[in-house]
C-alpha cells in the first residue's frame, strides 16, 4: 500500500511520516516527502531526531528518484541536511559502504549539474560530508 504523503506541518508530523517511510523502507514515498518539503525547513523538521537510518533513506531516495529530475533540489536538501542537529554524529557512524552511497549521490550531482549550484559549491559541500 502506497503511503500518502502530504506536506508536514511540524516536526511531529514529519517524524510520523519518517517513521512510516523507514518501517516500509519506502524510498518512493520518502522522495515524495523530500520533493514537497522546503529544504530550508529540514533542520527544524528533523529537530534532534536525525538517525543513520533516516539519513540513508534520504540519500537513497534523492539518488533513485530526485537527482535525475531536479539536481538543484537535491543539492539544497544535502546542504540543509548538513545543518541538522546530530548530522556530525550520524556522519561519524556511517560504514564505508554507506559513505560510498553518499559519494555516489555527489557524483550524480556533478554529472547532472544545473545552474543552481557551482562545482565549487559542490566541492565545498563534499568536505562537509567528509568525502
Amino acid at each position: 500500500e502506497k503511503l500518502h504523503i502530504s506536506e508536514p506541518a511540524n516536526a511531529y508530523d514529519f517524524g510520523q511520516i519518517i517513521n512510516a517511510v523507514n518501517t516500509n523502507k519506502d524510498k518512493a514515498a520518502c522522495a515524495d516527502l523530500l520533493t514537497i518539503t522546503d529544504p530550508k525547513k529540514l533542520p527544524v523538521l528533523l529537530s534532534n531526531k536525525l538517525e543513520g537510518e533516516t539519513f540513508l533513506i534520504f540519500i537513497q531516495s534523492l539518488e533513485y528518484y530526485v537527482v535525475g529530475k531536479d539536481p538543484g533540489l537535491v543539492y539544497q536538501h544535502l546542504f540543509y541536511l548538513s545543518k541538522a542537529e546530530r548530522f556530525k554524529v550520524v556522519l561519524a557512524l556511517l560504514s564505508k559502504n554507506e559513505k560510498e552511497q553518499v559519494q555516489q549521490l555527489f557524483d550524480l550531482l556533478s554529472e547532472n549539474r544545473n545552474n543552481q549550484y557551482s562545482l565549487e559549491d559542490l566541492e565545498s559541500l563534499k568536505t562537509v560530508y567528509e568525502l
